[in-house]
């Protein structure tokens, strides 16, 4: 019986390229690696026999990628499409799992907080759902559709009633304008507040440098050295911060932080100067008001709404604050944590550019529109209920 000739390769200059870096490449599967030697050694040309033993694989191994290459080039050294193995579980079983990781867990009459995968499997078994799952099968299920019914994120329905009439006017100013007008050149917008209760935390051992493969260390134990405030007031548009540091918060250190700024030029002889604050004790309501306008009739106090502090930019100069000088906390005393948010100060406003921020009127439009087509009518009538 006569013995089938080798298929002839010819291969061209860009073939042999990438079959050269498939058969020789680091990062090449083991496949493909073979696959590519195979097509290279039959190329020169080799006979079957020589290919196997050198490339370390069965005649017949040879003779198959050699003839698919002959018959479809580069593509025909991929693998065919398969199957694979049938799916264990139907369309409906997979909905229903879904559905029920979408439930919180007391709506059923479990005793759990939230779900999780183990307790899901549990769950499901004991529904008759399916006869028998594993967590791990669960986790895979629910990542199709990105649920983790595991996490939690807290949030607060809008207390104030007329959130949106005290909003704008804080989001205008951060455009410069107010009232419909545009604000000139000597008119100013400060945001402030205050950033209560940080501590001097002396550790019982002293703080490690980071070095190679090695995070910084710092000792779990601490002896408490005291606790001051820092309050602080920042001009949006000129991205300059003026701080000090109090015992405590109150309408006294507020009033002092007021009158370090309004002291100084350009605010002292400005046309208009806007405070953006929060409802905090030492600078709410109508008295607050008035107190500052009487100190200095060129200060226009704007109260943020209810809780709504992350209106108030001030609380993004806090979070640099919290990252780049408070955390880790370690202070011998509050002299050093006075020093260093001093030194931190002048050194932030000596680079500081502006906060780009983005959210205007329309978005806040846009934002109330949504919570109304989401908020449930019960929640919605607490959430316009008066602050207390």
């Amino acid at each position: 019986m006569p013995v089938a000739c080798a298929r002839p390769i010819t291969l061209t200059a860009a073939e042999r390229t990438k079959l050269k870096k498939a058969a020789f490449g680091h990062k090449s599967p083991h496949r493909d690696r073979v696959r590519a030697q195979i097509v290279l050694l039959a190329a020169r040309p080799l006979p079957n026999a020589r290919i196997a033993k050198r490339a370390g694989v069965h005649e017949d191994t040879v003779r198959r990628w050699r003839g698919r290459f002959a018959e479809h080039g580069m593509p025909g050294l991929a693998d065919h499409k398969r199957t694979g193995r049938p799916p264990r579980f139907t369309p409906l079983q997979l909905a229903q799992v879904k559905a029920l990781a979408c439930q919180l867990p007391a709506e059923t009459g479990t005793p759990l907080s939230r779900w999780s995968c183990p307790e899901l499997a549990r769950e499901v078994i004991g529904r008759g759902i399916l006869p028998f799952i594993s967590a791990s099968s669960i986790r895979r299920i629910l990542a199709g559709d990105a649920l983790k019914p595991w996490q939690h994120r807290s949030w607060i329905f809008t207390r104030d009633p007329a959130f949106r009439d005290r909003a704008a006017p804080v989001l205008d100013l951060y455009a410069r304008t107010y009232q419909g007008a545009a604000l000139g050149q000597d008119e100013y917008v400060v945001s402030a507040d205050e950033k209560t209760s940080i501590q001097a935390r002396c550790r019982c051992h002293p703080t490690l440098a980071p070095g190679q493969a090695r995070a910084m260390r710092v000792n779990h134990d601490y002896h408490r050295g005291g606790a001051l405030a820092y309050l602080a007031a920042y001009d949006i548009h000129q991205a300059k911060v003026f701080g000090r540091c109090e015992q405590t918060t109150g309408i006294v250190p507020f009033t002092n932080l007021v009158t370090q700024v309004m002291t100084q030029e350009p605010y002292a002889s400005a046309k208009r100067v806007f405070w953006i604050v929060d409802n905090g004790s030492s600078h709410r309501g109508q008295a607050s008001i008035e107190r500052m306008t009487k100190a200095y009739p060129n200060a226009v106090l704007v109260h943020t709404p209810v809780h709504a502090s992350w209106l108030n930019q001030i609380e993004i100069f806090f979070s640099v604050v919290q990252r780049k000088v408070v955390a880790p906390n370690d202070f011998t005393n509050l002299d050093q944590v006075e020093n260093r948010l001093t030194a931190f100060e002048h050194r932030y406003n000596a680079t500081a550019q502006p906060f780009q921020w983005k959210f205007t009127t329309t978005d806040l439009d846009d934002l109330l529109a949504r919570i109304e087509r989401h908020t449930p009518d019960q929640h919605h009538q607490s959430s316009v209920a008066p602050a207390e």
